[in-house]
């Protein structure tokens, strides 16, 4: 049986996600409250004797001349294996199409590349698949991430797989006198101003602070976390980390210019990934990275970061679409590119007149 989650359902569907092994935190009810201009409605599938055997949490907002946009960020939570709960899945999104009059579903699924069995099943229901962007202008979610597996491990067992280098600067950072504290909600002002440096840096559009007290609000203290990096008792770095069932993604990281050799970011996320050994949680996700892999890309950087880690490269499918309504859909893809070609021009403009 398929139908929409009802109040009465919150808390038997917040302990459904945490329990399930697909659990992502961006399919939850918390991280959906964040996202204040888009609806939510979460589709479930239910077995006969009422019980939760699948899940699609979907945001719809209005785009202006086009219509409602219905997207889904790492969905469905379920067995992805089974075409009945599939399909249950994809008959409650064409009920919740036809209600909002929307022009399309958009998911990005955390599932990999490689499962041809998922992909014979979605194809088979009539939906499409976009699995050829390699970089993070080209998704909404980072289609490649790096995911270290740290289920039933030591911290030692942890540490030793770690790239030499990276090793050596966690040790670096420590030496030199970086302490790592627990953020509370006050510290966001700090973060914030580290990250707008951050993002001055590296080119990349940043949120509001408000944002991030927001998402403190919905989802701390059991869901997020904030930890900063001092020295000499100044902030000079921090990371975002969020935990949802068995799982940790780190999120947003910020670092400041003047004492980046201080190697405050190793330390950090080393701090995180033992508090997560700690809590027994199974994987802590470094999240994206470009797809492409070369030495003279730009997020080159990022990825030689993250892969000193020792955690595994992994590819997911890419975007699952269902176009309700094709022709709208495709001129709407075309608007879209435009739209974020001209949103990160300013940022070039600036940047290439800091440069000069």
């Amino acid at each position: 049986m398929v139908r929409v989650l009802e109040e009465k359902d919150r808390n038997r569907y917040k302990q459904f996600l945490e329990m399930h092994d697909r659990c992502n935190f961006q399919q939850s009810l918390e991280w959906g409250n964040v996202k204040t201009s888009w609806i939510k409605e979460v589709i479930l599938s239910e077995d006969e004797t009422g019980n939760i055997r699948g899940s699609l949490l979907v945001w719809i907002r209005k785009i202006p001349i086009f219509g409602n946009i219905m997207y889904s960020s790492r969905g469905p939570v379920c067995d992805i294996h089974s075409e009945e709960v599939l399909k249950d899945l994809t008959d409650g999104a064409h009920n919740l199409a036809k209600k909002y009059k929307a022009f399309v579903l958009r998911m990005e699924p955390d599932i990999l590349k490689t499962d041809d069995a998922f992909r014979e099943i979605i194809t088979k229901l009539r939906y499409e698949i976009k699995d050829d962007s390699q970089d993070f202008k080209d998704e909404i979610q980072p289609r490649f991430v790096f995911r270290l597996n740290i289920k039933g491990k030591t911290e030692d067992e942890v540490f030793e797989n770690f790239h030499s280098k990276t090793r050596y600067n966690i040790k670096y950072a420590i030496k030199k006198g970086v302490v790592i504290k627990d953020g509370a909600k006050e510290d966001l002002k700090d973060f914030h101003n580290i990250m707008v440096e951050t993002g001055e840096r590296d080119d990349f559009l940043i949120r509001s602070l408000s944002y991030f007290e927001k998402m403190y609000d919905e989802l701390a203290p059991n869901h997020m976390k904030l930890l900063m990096a001092y020295f000499n008792n100044k902030p000079i770095a921090g990371i975002i980390p969020i935990i949802y069932g068995k799982k940790v993604w780190y999120l947003y990281g910020a670092s400041s210019n003047s004492d980046r050799n201080l190697m405050p970011n190793y330390l950090l996320q080393w701090t995180m990934i033992k508090q997560a050994i700690e809590n027994k949680y199974d994987v802590y996700d470094f999240r994206g990275v470009s797809g492409v892999v070369n030495e003279n890309h730009p997020q080159y950087g990022l990825y030689r970061f993250k892969k000193g880690f020792g955690a595994d490269f992994t590819e997911f499918i890419g975007e699952v679409y269902m176009p309700y309504k094709p022709f709208i859909y495709k001129l709407y893809k075309l608007a879209e590119k435009t739209f974020r070609n001209l949103r990160r021009m300013p940022k070039r403009i600036n940047h290439f007149g800091r440069r000069r």
